[in-house]
């Protein structure tokens, strides 16, 4: 971290002095338009020069909006792109501030995006379906030279600072707000032209914090870094470029993500090479912080959002565009996709890398563990918070994966750094040590509890898992209802501490109730014995469920889920429903005869028709010896997909969920699988009168 902040302070010495940029005069005009014919709204009176034009309005509408330049010539009608799911994460700090700058009315108003539109003097706004009020926010921001070579490390991009590029610092409405960590990058395009020229770039930066202040009432720009096409980035939100400030560029989706957005409207227009290659750079050196995988996925769990409500966990690429966090075309098909090759590149750029660095800590035991990139040797140092050493491991591959037995050392607060070559060390803070624990297994279990080795690819065996609280010589044996031993899975194989897992084939045991033995002796003599209850049972053949998705709503297709399955003995069948581990409907309880069977199902239940969403059948077969049950996954669907042919001059559709949409334009029907929500861009040529 030292060594970063010597690298801003370099940055910042080459900076222009304040009264270089005196002279830009940046300001917001907020007006009202007002109607001044069939459907077509205008300032009440003249407006000063602007550069930067948005639009916002109330109603469940659209607006067009076109702008006048300083030569007298009027623009094409562009669409207010209202981005909804831009904005800080709902119930934070920022967002309830925000609501104090909505217009009169209530805070039921579409923002629409900013737009760089150049030196201009009007502004005329076109309503499209249901509109009563439309504002205009014009923001006059002049170009500024600002010094492009700037130094900086190897590992670290150049960014042009705030000050270079003339934030105002007094406009901001609250201090940084800081994630705990950083997870995944989200890549964006602001919108508005693509023709701006080098020293226009940084006058469009200031033009969108502007926006989104005093137009928006957001804290500062929502951005973490903008990039123009020429390859210049440029800091954003106040906070820091190298510590985790959280943005508002994606509604619930802002703590712990890196949001970066290209300079200009990539719909169709491709981004320049150079500036991928600065995207794939701040990428690079952002996850590489956080030692994240550009090239990996996680799981994030919303903020809240119009497309995934609070809560929802939802699964995303290290470098994600907004489109999949949110109902929004941002950040353009053209853009978007380039994602995939963007990842690969900022994963290459700066090698070595080291991702995913962690401890686990199970008793005495610490194992260290990370993946390297590429391959190399690598060293694991334990010290005390006095910086002493107390361990060391090293090793050679791509993997690291040494364990520490800190039994020895008193226990305390330990300081750890995993290196390997010129990479990033990766390092952390943990607790440890102390005299070595009695021995005990711990946490015991079978999964699943009943198996059925018959070959259907159902609970043919199963995993057996402990931990160690020290090392032992560990015996695991299966043992039959009256304590015989009929198999032995591992004998008398020495075992560090921590967590084992063992598989278990069933398919040499017959049917019955079995006790799995764990049997664990250390060099002293002490021993311990922990004992796993694991039934066999061949009663219940493989289960299915058809369709995968049903939905019963009544309108006659696919309202009814057929499950199937097979007994080789009568049995006490018993049927239930589960969503994520919930017991949630019990269509059937009652006895069968041996052979196959089926169960058709409508979706009722005491609470109600079942609600959308992915479950589980759960499938129960009692016989005399014992009971045994398979689940299988299904997906309630009963709600058709929303669908909204959106104005403009690009035939697009705004589509609640995927779906297979059959469009009747101008006689000839056309069909598109919308892989995805939100806005599609269906592919037509020419002009289309009427669209169904």
């Amino acid at each position: 971290m030292r060594r970063l902040a010597v690298i801003t302070a370099a940055l910042v010495a080459v900076t222009l002095a304040p009264d270089a940029l005196a002279g830009t005069s940046s300001r917001v005009q907020t007006v009202e338009l007002i109607a001044v014919g069939d459907r077509l709204f205008a300032p009440p009176a003249r407006v000063g020069r602007f550069t930067l034009a948005g639009v916002e309005w109330r109603g469940p509408g659209r607006v067009v909006f076109r702008t006048r330049s300083t030569a007298g010539d009027w623009s094409s009608w562009r669409v207010g792109a209202p981005e909804d799911e831009d904005g800080p994460d709902k119930g934070s700090r920022e967002a309830r501030s925000q609501q104090t700058v909505t217009k009169p009315g209530g805070p039921a108003w579409t923002k629409g995006n900013p737009w760089w539109v150049g030196p201009s003097v009007s502004i005329e706004a076109r309503a499209v379906g249901e509109v009563s009020r439309i504002w205009a926010h014009l923001v006059w921001s002049p170009e500024t030279k600002i010094p492009l070579r700037l130094p900086s490390a190897a590992e670290v991009p150049q960014v042009v600072p705030r000050l270079s590029w003339g934030a105002d610092e007094s406009i901001r409405r609250g201090p940084p707000s800081y994630a705990a960590d950083a997870r995944f990058s989200i890549v964006h395009h602001t919108a508005g032209r693509n023709d701006y020229t080098r020293s226009e770039a940084p006058a469009i930066v200031r033009a969108i914090q502007l926006y989104h202040v005093q137009g928006n009432g957001w804290n500062d720009i929502g951005y973490n870094f903008l990039v123009d096409r020429f390859g210049t980035v440029y800091e954003g939100r106040f906070g820091g470029i190298d510590r985790n400030v959280v943005g508002a560029h994606a509604q619930g989706f802002n703590t712990g993500s890196v949001g970066i957005a290209l300079i200009g409207s990539y719909g169709n227009s491709q981004p320049s090479k150079a500036a991928l290659d600065a995207v794939a750079r701040i990428v690079a050196w952002r996850l590489d912080l956080a030692h994240v995988d550009p090239s990996s996925f996680l799981t994030f769990i919303s903020g809240g959002s119009e497309r995934y409500a609070s809560g929802i966990p939802v699964v995303l690429n290290a470098v994600s565009g907004h489109r999949d966090t949110g109902f929004t075309e941002c950040p353009g098909d053209a853009l978007y996709s380039k994602l995939g090759a963007l990842s690969a590149a900022a994963r290459a750029v700066g090698l070595p890398k080291i991702f995913e660095p962690r401890a686990e800590v199970s008793g005495s035991a610490v194992r260290f563990r990370a993946t390297l990139s590429p391959a190399q040797s690598w060293t694991v140092v334990v010290a005390t918070a006095g910086g002493v050493e107390v361990a060391r491991g090293s090793g050679d591959g791509s993997d690291v994966d040494w364990t520490w037995d800190s039994s020895g050392v008193s226990a305390g607060s330990f300081a750890w750094t995993i290196s390997a070559g010129t990479a990033r060390p990766a390092t952390g803070v943990l607790r440890a040590g102390g005299a070595a624990p009695a021995l005990a297994i711990e946490a015991a279990s079978a999964q699943p509890e009943a198996i059925s080795p018959n070959g259907d690819g159902q609970a043919d065996s199963a995993v057996l898992t402990y931990r160690l609280t020290t090392s032992a010589n560990v015996t695991v044996e299966i043992a039959d209802s009256v304590g015989g031993v009929v198999a032995t899975i591992i004998d008398r194989v020495w075992t560090g501490a921590g967590q084992h897992t063992v598989p278990i084939d069933g398919s040499g045991l017959a049917d019955g109730r079995y006790g799995v033995v764990i049997t664990a002796r250390t060099a002293d003599g002490t021993s311990t014995q922990s004992v796993v209850s694991l039934a066999v049972s061949r009663t219940l053949g493989a289960v299915t469920a058809s369709p995968a998705v049903f939905s019963p709503n009544g309108d006659g297709r696919k309202d009814r889920l057929n499950l199937a399955f097979s007994l080789t003995v009568p049995a006490d069948v018993r049927i239930r429903i589960e969503r994520d581990g919930r017991w949630v409907a019990s269509p059937f309880a009652g006895s069968f005869l041996s052979g196959p069977q089926r169960f058709v199902w409508d979706g009722t239940r005491v609470g109600g028709v079942l609600k959308d969403g992915e479950y589980e059948a759960v499938v129960e077969a009692q016989d005399a010896s014992g009971g045994i049950s398979y689940s299988v996954p299904f997906v309630s669907d009963t709600v058709p997909p929303r669908v909204r042919i959106l104005p403009g001059m690009r035939l697009r559709v705004e589509l609640s969920e995927p779906a297979a949409l059959t469009l009747r334009i101008d006689g000839r029907a056309v069909r598109y699988d919308a892989k995805r929500a939100g806005i599609v861009r269906i592919p037509w040529d020419g002009p289309a009168r009427r669209v169904r």
